[in-house]
C-alpha cells in the first residue's frame, strides 16, 4: 500500500516591541501586544478558520487524513486573542482523522544546546496538546524540521517512535525521500522525509506566474504523483499551514485546489492518505539515514544558517543560553515565561543577513527594518532579562535545597571548618617553633655579652681600688685629728709670713 502524508505546521511568535537601551532596568514588558493581536486576527480570518472549514468538509466526505503541529506560543495566542481557532481545531480532532504532533513549546532551537531544557519544553507541549485535544503525541516534529543523529536519539528516549525531517539532497544523495528511514544511533526511531519538490510546488510556487508549470491544478498534481516510481511507498507533503490564505492568497485559487485534491488522488491514483503514526506502523525502514550535522527545511542550504549563520545570530544565541543555569534556579513565573519566549527561533531568523531569494523570504517575515535592528532590539531585551534573572537567582538559590541537600551542605561546611581550624593550629605551632629557634641564639649572645660586661666591670673596680702601700701613704697625708689639723695650719701660716 502506498500512502500520502499531509502535515501542516502552525506557529506564531510573540513579537517584541521596540525596546531601547534606556528601557533596560526600567521597563520589563517586552511584547508588542497590538501587533501580535492584529496579526493573529488577520491570519485567523484569512487562513486558520477558513482552511479548517475546508478540511472539516474533506475529512467528513473523503477518506482523507492530516497531521498538525501547533507551537505552544501559537496555542497561547489562540487562547488569548482568538479562542474560536482552538474550537475549530477541536472539531477537526473529533473526526478521528487528525493527528497532533509533539514539538518544543516555544518553537525554539533548544535541541541544539540544552538537553534538559529540550525535554522540559517537549513535555510541556505534549501536556498542552493532551489538555486541548485529548491526544498524546507519538510522532515528533522539531522546530523547522531540525534533525541530526544525536537529536533523533534524544527524541526516541523521550518516548517518540517516529520523527519528521527534511529530505535534504546533500544527505540523501542518490536515495529517494519517498521511503521510511531510521536513525543511525537508535534504529528504533523511524524517519519520515519531506518531499521538498512536491511540497514546495504547493507552498511556494503555486501562485508564481513565471513558473513554467503555472497554473497548478489538482489533475496536474495527480499526474506528477502517478509519475513517481511505483516501488516508492510514501510521499510526505509537509508545509506551513499559513500557505493557505496568507502566503498564497485566496484569489490564487489555493482553497479550490485543496478542495479538489483529495478526491482526485483517491480516484486517480493508488495512493491512500495516512497520518505520520500510521505511516510509521504500516511501513518498515529501508535503511539507516546518517545525519551527523543538523539539517532543516529552511533555505536552499537546508541547514542552520537561517538562524545561526552569522556573528549577530551566534552572539545572541550564546548570550541567551549562557543564562540557563541561573534561570533554572528561578521560580518566578514571569521570568520562566519570558525565558521561553526569548528562545523562539523567529528572533534569530530576523537577524539573517542572506541575500537573493532566501533573503527576500526572510524579509517577508521580518517585522524590523533590517537584521541589525532585530539584533539591537533583541540584545536590549536580553540585557534587561539578564539583570532580572541575576537578581532573582540570588534570592532563589537557597530555596532549591531540599532538607537532604541542606544537611549535605552543612556537612561540607563543617568539614571545611575543621580543615581551617587544623590549618590554623598547624600555622600557630610552626610560628611558635620558629620563634623559639630565633630566641635561643639571641639569649646566648646576651648571656655572653653580660658575662663580658661583668668581667670588664671587675677589672675596672680592681684598677680603681688602691694598694695597701698607697692606702698607707694616703692615710698618713690626711690629718686624722684636730691637733694635727692645728699643727698643719700653723705651719702654713708661718710659711706665708716668711714669703
Amino acid at each position: 500500500m502506498r500512502h500520502i502524508c499531509f502535515y501542516f505546521q502552525i506557529h506564531q511568535p510573540f513579537r517584541f516591541r521596540t525596546y531601547r537601551f534606556f528601557d533596560i532596568g526600567h521597563d520589563s514588558y517586552y511584547y508588542d501586544d497590538f501587533s501580535n493581536r492584529s496579526i493573529l486576527h488577520k491570519i485567523a480570518k484569512k487562513c486558520y478558520l477558513k482552511m479548517n472549514d475546508v478540511l472539516l468538509q474533506l475529512l467528513k466526505t473523503n477518506d482523507f487524513k492530516v497531521a498538525f503541529s501547533i507551537s505552544g506560543s501559537a496555542l497561547d495566542q489562540f487562547e488569548q486573542y482568538a479562542p474560536e481557532v482552538i474550537e475549530s481545531f477541536k472539531k477537526l480532532a473529533k473526526t478521528g482523522k487528525v493527528e497532533f504532533l509533539g514539538e518544543t513549546y516555544s518553537h525554539s532551537l533548544v535541541s541544539l544546546r540544552n538537553e534538559n531544557e529540550f525535554k522540559k519544553q517537549v513535555a510541556q507541549h505534549s501536556a498542552k496538546i493532551k489538555e486541548l485535544f485529548d491526544q498524546s503525541p507519538e510522532v515528533f516534529r522539531n522546530t523547522e524540521l531540525i534533525y541530526s543523529d544525536f537529536i533523533g536519539e534524544q527524541v526516541y528516549n523521550m518516548g517518540f517512535k517516529a520523527m519528521l525531517t527534511e529530505g535534504a539532497k546533500h544527505i540523501l544523495g542518490w536515495k529517494s525521500p519517498n521511503y521510511l528511514y531510521c536513525n543511525t544511533l537508535n534504529p528504533k526511531l523511524k524517519l519520515l522525509l519531506r518531499n521538498y519538490k512536491l511540497s514546495d510546488d504547493i507552498a511556494f510556487r503555486f501562485s508564481n506566474q513565471s513558473w513554467n508549470e503555472w497554473p497548478l491544478t489538482a489533475d496536474k498534481f495527480v499526474g506528477w504523483l502517478n509519475n513517481v516510481d511505483p516501488n516508492e511507498e510514501v510521499i510526505n507533503l509537509f508545509m506551513d499551514y499559513e500557505t493557505f490564505g496568507e502566503h498564497q492568497w485566496e484569489s490564487t485559487g489555493i482553497f479550490d485546489f485543496m478542495k479538489a485534491l483529495p478526491k482526485a488522488i483517491l480516484k486517480n491514483t493508488n495512493f491512500k492518505f495516512a497520518t505520520p503514526s500510521e505511516v510509521a506502523k504500516k511501513h518498515q525502514p529501508v535503511a539507516q539515514l546518517s545525519v551527523p550535522y543538523p539539517i532543516s527545511w529552511a533555505d536552499e542550504e537546508r541547514d542552520l544558517t537561517a538562524w545561526l549563520g552569522n556573528n549577530l545570530q551566534r552572539e545572541a544565541f550564546e548570550n541567551l543560553y549562557s543564562l540557563s543555569e541561573e534561570v533554572n534556579i528561578c521560580e518566578d513565573e514571569t521570568i520562566l515565561k519570558d525565558w521561553q519566549k526569548l528562545q523562539t527561533s523567529d528572533h534569530f531568523y530576523y537577524m539573517c543577513t542572506k541575500f537573493f531569494a532566501d533573503g527576500a523570504v526572510h524579509m517577508y517575515f521580518n517585522p524590523y527594518g533590517s537584521p541589525y535592528d532585530a539584533f539591537i532590539n533583541y540584545m536590549n531585551v536580553l540585557s534587561d532579562f539578564a539583570e532580572r534573572v541575576k537578581a532573582i537567582a540570588k534570592k532563589s538559590e537557597i530555596k532549591l535545597l531540599s532538607p537532604e541537600a541542606v544537611d549535605e551542605e552543612i556537612k561540607k561546611h563543617e568539614e571545611l571548618l575543621k580543615q581551617l581550624i587544623e590549618t590554623k593550629k598547624q600555622k600557630k605551632e610552626t610560628t611558635v617553633a620558629k620563634k623559639k629557634t630565633t630566641e635561643t641564639p639571641v639569649k646566648t649572645a646576651e648571656k655572653t655579652k653580660t658575662e663580658k660586661s661583668k668581667q670588664t666591670s671587675s677589672v675596672a673596680k680592681k684598677a680603681e681600688k688602691p694598694s695597701k702601700k698607697e692606702a698607707t701613704v694616703t692615710k698618713k697625708t690626711v690629718p686624722t685629728s684636730k691637733k694635727e689639723e692645728a699643727v698643719v695650719k700653723k705651719a702654713k701660716t708661718s710659711k706665708n709670713k716668711n714669703n
